[in-house]
């Protein structure tokens, strides 16, 4: 005889099972490198003109955005990278990281506001890309271990 869990309880053990995963260390300050739209597949134009313009493009919209995580699962980032609050200087939020998930949550409400699959995860460097949007990744480098809190 097999047992089946009602559906009201799948978000509960989804959650527990977050919260019981053994968690990696992401506390630290990481750099976006380079991130990646779903816009640019369909945008896939191969003369050199637009390859550069690319290529510049990604290299300004990269440059000095940073995000710290901190070990009371605080963060906050230098421009809009990970938070899509449409509030107008919002860097600072809440997280939840397992190792395969990065959940962004809304200060206030602690609900979640965007979600992350963690791609690839070391010690210096972060690959996630954007749950409902695959095609969106984002890549990081550790640039330290993050201040005290």
């Amino acid at each position: 005889m097999v047992m089946k869990l009602p559906k009201i309880l799948f978000p509960a053990v989804l959650i527990l099972s977050f919260h019981c995963a053994p968690a990696q260390n992401i506390v630290g300050a990481w750099q976006l490198v380079k991130q990646s739209s779903c816009l640019e597949e369909q945008a896939s134009g191969n003369t050199e003109d637009m390859k550069e313009l690319r290529k510049e493009m990604h290299a300004q919209a990269s440059a000095g955005q940073v995000v710290t995580f901190k070990s009371n699962a605080s963060g906050e980032e230098s421009t809009r990278i990970l938070n899509s609050s449409k509030s107008a200087n919002q860097k600072k939020f809440l997280y939840k990281f397992n190792g395969e998930m990065l959940l962004i949550l809304d200060k206030k409400s602690q609900t979640i506001s965007d979600s992350y699959l963690v791609d690839k995860f070391t010690a210096d460097s972060l690959i996630i890309s954007n749950a409902s949007r695959p095609c969106e990744t984002r890549i990081f480098v550790k640039i330290t271990g993050g201040p005290p809190n």
